[in-house]
């Protein structure tokens, strides 16, 4: 089943881990938002700034590290997603307890395995 995810840390820089994420998770059929500081595109899927008004996303995944994830605990808690996968480095224990807190599922994993593997 495909699942609406939001990659947060979207980059335009190929050898990222966002950018081949995004390309995966489109690969595997997923649809894909993208939230990243600069504007650009992947995939020729627009890359938004800022705050958008999302819906319906099931999985967010994490490319930013724990010192900048504060700025976006409301806005992420307020899209209710189902999960918030944690990849490797972005690891934040009061964000994922305020996540579970709320009833969301949190993840500490790559979704580049989790994809490759069958798991997402």
């Amino acid at each position: 089943m495909a699942k609406k995810t939001l990659v947060i840390g979207a980059t335009t820089n190929s050898a990222r881990y966002a950018y081949i994420a995004t390309n995966m998770l489109l690969n595997h059929g997923h649809e894909v938002e993208l939230l990243g500081i600069k504007k650009g595109e992947v995939a020729s899927i627009p890359i938004q700034n800022g705050f958008p008004k999302l819906e319906n996303i099931d999985t967010v995944t994490m490319y930013i590290g724990p010192q900048h994830q504060q700025e976006y605990y409301d806005y992420i808690l307020g899209l209710n997603p189902k999960r918030i996968v944690f990849n490797p480095g972005t690891e934040n224990t009061e964000f994922e307890t305020l996540a579970q807190s709320k009833g969301i599922d949190v993840e500490e994993a790559c979704t580049l395995v989790l994809l490759s593997t069958g798991q997402y």
